[in-house]
């Protein structure tokens, strides 16, 4: 029953798997298969057996349908073979058919083969025509920037290669000779850089050569402007030239031909004279900046540009080595800086970044020290004072014109006044050696007139007042031909000092107060120095130090006219509370004060020389009977000499009469007292006393007037009672009352009395050699000794109590 039961389960399964391997895919019989094997035992046995079972009843199927078709099979196969025969007419009408058509349609297919080719060809000439009209405005503009390169066109082409790069390049990339222009583009784009960088570099070599013609322009240019102002001003101070010096007036027809000719010049100017952008040619640096902005590399260029500026800058800055020694070597320098502040000045206003404002004042800062540490050096060097003003109108020039371009100029200004002070000393020093000149060719004689037209031409160079010698010729100025050229010389300082003040912009207070003090330099320093120079000259004589102080006295009184000369030229009043005084007064009066202590020191001098002619015999026993001939000459000699001084002011004559007297009288008294004097005769005191009494008669016939009584006699009071106690031999009555303020002797020194007493001692001792047998020579020579002895306690008691 179990076997059975497991029959009857079986066979349906096998029914199911036959079904699926009829119904199904070869390819999937695999896995149907398997479960035939996977099953119970014996289970592919009995599917064998179902197998072939249901194969017999399919063969059975197959052979009833092969049975029920046969006849019809038959049936088909004899009506094919009734129309194969049929079949192979036809063939053979359709062959026959073939032929005459193939024959009938070659000269169609040959015409339909070349309507065909045209077609085609006519299909590719209008796509050829469509790509050509799409490839040629790639084309036209590659041609245009190959003509914009060679025209040097190099900002457009660089447009034009935005325009095939953003517009055209697009449209035909697919080709290749798209492909090798945009390759060759970027070359392209190095070449105009290399080409405007080039160009570049040209125009800056080109306004380095330039650079001083093109500041020369604009230096022209600013001093036309200034024009109009100039004349106008030539035309208020031609009357300070040197013909207002001399006479005191410039005519009007001189300043109306004065600012005719300046009117006449700025019209030349006007047509002469180019602008800046006329000189330089500013394209290259326009396309160049235009250039690297398009090539998004403008911080390149403008860092380049400024530092080949920056280079030139400090090589137009650097100054020739000789440039002090002309005005054309400074002319040189500024116009180079001019012209390069100027190039500056215009790409800054036509450019955008390229410079700045704030670059360009580094710049000018950077220039403006070294400028003034080059002209603080080379002027120094400078000694014409001809060559420091037109130094000075130059750098005026130079700062109006950067000014005019927005540059300050504040310091320039500054140094101007630093070189004011260098123009004063070097005009010193000419005018030092002007005077020096003016001193060796004077003749130090009064100043004869022989007329009236003489006399007016003295005048007019030298302000002097006398009515008297207005009244009759000839006659004779008390001054030297030296004082009115000294005059006028001053006066000419004064309008050289005046020429370097104009243009400063400086108030009329501010150049009348550098006028004074620049002429307080010349009289207190200058002048004043060439005086005491002249005064200390070995070959200046007594009578030339007296026309020296009578010139002194002119030139100090002369003062008042050169402070109204400036006063007339500042417009400044003396009143006013900061004017400055000139110091004439001092300086001459420190001359005169020179002068008199050198012709006291030359007085004296001349009297030792006189002295040293003296030539005296110390042991005679008898005097001559009359004065020595030295002193008769130097008595003569200084007679001659105070006629002279007649022209000097009182006191000074009289203290050089009683210098001289008193040198006369010192020198009398040591030539007594001198140490080689060993010995001297009471021969030779009588002959020295009648020398004495002659300079006492001398003193007392008033060789210059103005002593009272017989003051210039005292100058010779120590000699008097000195000579008196020895002719006298009034020994007693020394010794009793010395001390004593009514002393007959009281000038005589114990010391002095002793001194020549031991000298009158020893020419007695050896000129009486019988002195001893001779009762009133013994007597003599114990009362030499014991009044020798008495002094010399007197000389020892005095020392004591000093």
């Amino acid at each position: 029953m179990a076997e059975s039961g497991e029959t009857l389960g079986t066979v349906p399964e096998h029914e199911r798997i036959l079904q699926e391997i009829e119904s199904t895919d070869t390819a999937c019989v695999g896995p149907t298969l398997r479960s035939v094997y996977d099953d119970q035992p014996n289970a592919h046995k009995k599917f064998m057996e179902k197998l072939d079972a249901c194969i017999r009843n399919h063969d059975k199927e197959i052979e009833k349908m092969c049975n029920f078709h046969h006849q019809g099979f038959v049936d088909a196969i004899t009506e094919l073979l009734k129309v194969r025969t049929n079949a192979e007419k036809l063939k053979v009408q359709v062959t026959d058919t073939n032929q005459r058509f193939q024959e009938a349609g070659k000269e169609v297919i040959i015409q339909t083969e070349d309507i065909i080719r045209c077609r085609i060809q006519q299909r590719n000439i209008t796509t050829v025509v469509e790509k050509l009209q799409l490839c040629l405005p790639v084309l036209e503009m590659y041609s245009k920037l190959k003509e914009q390169m060679s025209a040097k066109r190099y900002y457009s082409a660089l447009k034009t290669m935005e325009q095939l790069e953003n517009v055209y390049f697009p449209r035909v990339s697919q080709y290749r000779f798209c492909q090798l222009m945009i390759e060759n583009l970027p070359k392209l784009r190095e070449d105009i850089k290399e080409i405007s960088m080039s160009d570049l570099k040209d125009f800056l070599e080109s306004i380095r050569k330039h650079s001083d013609k093109i500041g020369e322009t604009a230096m022209k240019q600013a001093q036309q402007q200034k024009t109009f102002s100039v004349a106008l001003q030539k035309q208020n101070n031609v009357k300070f030239g040197k013909n207002m010096y001399i006479n005191g007036r410039v005519p009007e027809e001189r300043n109306e031909i004065v600012l005719k000719h300046t009117f006449e010049e700025e019209d030349e100017n006007e047509e002469e004279v180019l602008t800046v952008q006329d000189l330089v040619d500013f394209s290259p640096v326009y396309r160049c900046l235009h250039i690297y902005s398009v090539l998004g590399d403008e911080e390149t260029f403008e860092n380049y540009y400024r530092k080949q500026r920056k280079k030139q800058a400090r090589l137009v800055l650097q100054p020739q080595s000789h440039m002090h020694e002309t005005v054309d070597g400074y002319r040189r320098y500024f116009t180079q800086i001019v012209g390069f502040f100027v190039v500056e000045d215009h790409i800054l206003h036509v450019t955008q970044g390229l410079v700045t404002r704030a670059y360009t004042d580094e710049l000018w800062n950077m220039a403006l020290s070294k400028i003034i540490a080059v002209l603080r050096a080379h002027s120094s060097y400078c000694t014409d004072p001809d060559l420091v003003l037109e130094l000075k109108n130059l750098i005026v020039i130079f700062a109006d014109t950067l000014q005019g371009y927005g540059f300050p100029v504040n310091r320039l200004f500054d140094l101007l006044f630093e070189i004011r002070d260098q123009y004063n000393e070097t005009l010193l020093k000419k005018w030092a050696a002007v005077f020096r000149d003016i001193f060796e060719e004077d003749n130090y004689s009064p100043i004869s007139i022989a007329n009236e037209e003489e006399y007016k031409i003295v005048i007019s160079k030298f302000p002097f007042q006398d009515s008297d010698l207005e009244k009759s010729f000839p006659k004779k100025f008390p001054m030297s031909q030296s004082v009115p050229h000294i005059y006028i010389q001053v006066k000419e300082f004064i309008y050289a000092s005046l020429k370097f003040s104009e243009s400063l912009h400086r108030s009329s207070t501010e150049i009348d107060d550098m006028l004074r003090k620049s002429t307080n330099l010349l009289l207190t320093r200058t002048l004043n120095s060439c005086l005491l120079n002249l005064i200390r000259k070995p070959h200046i004589g007594l009578t030339e130090l007296v026309q020296i102080i009578i010139n002194t006295t002119h030139l100090e009184q002369a003062c008042k006219y050169l402070e109204d000369f400036i006063t007339n030229i500042t417009n400044i009043s003396q009143d006013t509370v900061h004017t400055t005084r000139l110091y004439g007064l001092s300086t001459f009066k420190d001359a005169r004060h020179a002068a008199e202590g050198e012709i006291y020191t030359k007085l004296n001098q001349k009297i030792d020389e006189f002295v040293q002619l003296a030539d005296y015999d110390w042991t005679m026993s008898e005097p001559d009977g009359r004065a020595s001939g030295y002193l008769i000459d130097l008595i003569n000699f200084l007679r001659s000499i105070f006629q002279v001084f007649t022209h000097l002011p009182g006191k000074v004559a009289q203290t050089a009469c009683m210098s001289a007297c008193q040198h006369l009288s010192t020198s009398l008294m040591q030539m007594l007292l001198d140490s080689e004097l060993k010995q001297i005769s009471m021969g030779a005191i009588q002959q020295f006393n009648l020398d004495v009494i002659q300079c006492e008669l001398f003193a007392s016939s008033e060789p210059v007037p103005g002593f009272q009584g017989d003051t210039l006699q005292l100058a010779f009071i120590d000699l008097r009672q000195l000579l008196d106690l020895f002719m006298v031999w009034d020994w007693s009555t020394y010794l009793a009352d010395y001390g004593q303020p009514a002393s007959k002797y009281l000038r005589v020194n114990p010391n002095t009395a002793l001194t020549l007493l031991e000298k009158m001692k020893d020419t007695s001792k050896k000129n009486n050699i019988f002195a001893q047998f001779r009762k009133n020579d013994r007597d003599k020579q114990k009362l030499i000794e014991t009044v020798m002895k008495q002094l010399r306690s007197l000389v020892n008691s005095m020392s004591q109590h000093t």
